[in-house]
C-alpha cells in the first residue's frame, strides 16, 4: 500500500455496507478521518458529479457572478450578456492567478495580476502589454468552461463532461416533489461558514430525524414524535423522508390563496439529500438547503440559503413570517453544529467505534452505499 492509498478505508466500507441494513452499522471511522479516503473522494465524488452552488435566483442580472471550489478547482458561475447562466474557470490563462473571489457584479472579469481582461463568455478581451510576443494570440485564449445547469431553480455545476444531465439524474426527485414546483421559490438569504466536522457527519445529521428530540430539543425537537415517521429506502442519486406538519408554523403549510395543493399536500415537508452535497428542506411555504464542500477530512465548508414559495413572497406579511422562521432555522443550526463538531471529536478518539443503525438511519445506510459506489476498484 502505497503513502497515499485509500484501499484500505474503502474495504471497510464496502464491507460495512455489504450487509442487509437490519444489520447495518455506522460508516467506519476511516471513512471521516483518513486524508487518503478524503482525497479519493474528492477525486471520484466531487470532481465527478453535479454540485449545487445556489439558487439561480440569485443571479438574476447580466454580470453577476459567485464562485466555488470543486476538488481544489476554481470555478466562476455567472449570468452572461444573453441572460444565460455560464461556468467557466477562475484561473488567468496567463500567470495561472485566480480572478474573482466570492460573489457580485462585473462588466468583464479583470486579472488582479496583470490585468488580463475576459469578456463574460470567457474569451480574451484584452492584455496589456503583449504586442512585442510573436506568439501571443488573443483570439486563441479563453477560460475553460466548466458544465453548468439551472435544474429546477437550482445552480448545478459538474467537472465532468461525461455527468448525465440533472434532468437524467434525477428525474426521481422531480417525480416525488415536483408538484411543488421548486423552480418559483424564491430565495431570501444565502449564507456560507465553515464548521469543523467531516462533510459526511453533517450530511448524515441532515438526511436522519431520528436526533430532533434530544440535539434539538430546544427549538424544533417537541414536535417530533420518532414512531409516526418512516424512511423509505434510498434510490440511486438521493434520499428522502418526509414529516407531516401541523399548524404551528404557518410558513411551512401551503398559503391559503394557494388551490393548486390538496390534503397532506398542503403540509408535506421534505427531507431531500441529493448526492453528494446537496440537502433540501422543502415545504409548501418555504425551503431551506445547505450545499458542502469538504476542507480535509475535519472541517465543511457550509452554503446555507432559503426563501419561500412565490405565493408566501408576495404576501404582505412574508417579511414577519420568514423571520421567525430564519430566527428558528439559525438556532437549530447552532444545535447541529455543537452536535456535528462532537461526531468529529468522537471519531477521532481512540476508543471509539461505529454502532448499529436505528430504522430512523435507512437514510445514511443508502448514503454509504453510495460512496462506496462511487470509489474505485468496486
Amino acid at each position: 500500500m502505497t503513502q497515499h492509498d485509500p484501499s484500505l478505508a474503502i474495504a471497510e466500507l464496502r464491507a460495512n455496507v455489504a450487509v442487509p441494513f437490519e444489520r447495518a452499522r455506522a460508516m467506519p471511522k476511516s471513512v471521516y478521518t483518513s486524508p487518503d479516503f478524503a482525497r479519493a473522494e474528492e477525486e471520484h465524488v466531487f470532481a465527478k458529479d453535479w454540485l449545487c452552488a445556489g439558487r439561480a435566483d440569485a443571479l438574476p442580472n447580466p454580470g453577476d457572478y459567485l464562485t466555488m471550489t470543486i476538488a481544489k478547482e476554481p470555478v466562476i458561475i455567472l449570468r452572461d450578456r444573453d441572460g444565460v447562466l455560464r461556468g467557466m474557470s477562475n484561473v488567468c490563462r496567463h500567470r495561472m492567478s485566480t480572478l474573482l473571489e466570492g460573489r457580485g457584479h462585473v462588466r468583464s472579469i479583470v486579472c488582479p495580476y496583470h490585468a488580463w481582461t475576459y469578456n463574460l463568455d470567457g474569451s480574451l478581451r484584452g492584455a496589456p502589454a503583449m504586442g512585442l510576443n510573436e506568439g501571443f494570440c488573443k483570439e486563441d485564449i479563453r477560460l475553460p468552461a466548466v458544465r453548468v445547469e439551472d435544474w429546477l431553480g437550482w445552480i448545478l455545476v459538474t467537472l465532468n463532461p461525461e455527468a448525465p444531465p440533472p434532468t437524467e439524474a434525477l428525474a426521481e426527485v422531480e417525480a416525488l416533489v415536483g408538484y411543488l414546483d421548486m423552480g418559483s421559490y424564491v430565495e431570501a438569504f444565502r449564507e456560507e461558514f465553515t464548521w469543523d466536522t467531516n462533510w459526511k457527519v453533517l450530511a448524515e445529521n441532515f438526511m436522519e430525524s431520528y436526533h430532533l428530540p434530544v440535539c434539538h430539543q430546544g427549538t424544533i425537537g417537541g414536535s417530533v414524535d420518532l414512531m409516526q415517521m418512516t424512511c423509505p429506502e434510498g434510490l440511486a442519486a438521493f434520499n428522502y423522508h418526509w414529516i407531516i406538519k401541523n399548524d404551528t408554523i404557518p410558513l411551512s403549510l401551503a398559503h391559503p390563496s394557494n388551490v393548486q395543493l390538496t390534503g397532506d399536500q398542503r403540509r408535506i415537508t421534505w427531507l431531500l439529500s441529493i448526492y453528494p452535497a446537496l440537502l433540501i428542506t422543502l415545504t409548501p411555504g418555504y425551503f431551506w438547503y445547505l450545499s458542502l464542500t469538504p476542507k480535509g477530512p475535519g472541517q465543511v465548508g457550509v452554503l446555507f440559503g432559503g426563501g419561500m414559495a412565490a405565493d408566501w413572497a408576495a404576501d404582505p406579511e412574508a417579511e414577519r413570517h420568514l423571520a421567525s422562521v430564519k430566527a428558528l432555522l439559525d438556532d437549530v443550526n447552532v444545535e447541529d453544529k455543537g452536535c456535528v463538531e462532537r461526531v468529529w471529536q468522537g471519531l477521532c478518539a481512540g476508543m471509539s467505534a461505529p454502532g448499529p443503525l436505528s430504522h430512523l438511519e435507512r437514510p445514511n445506510y443508502d448514503f454509504a452505499r453510495y460512496i462506496a459506489s462511487r470509489m474505485p476498484g468496486g
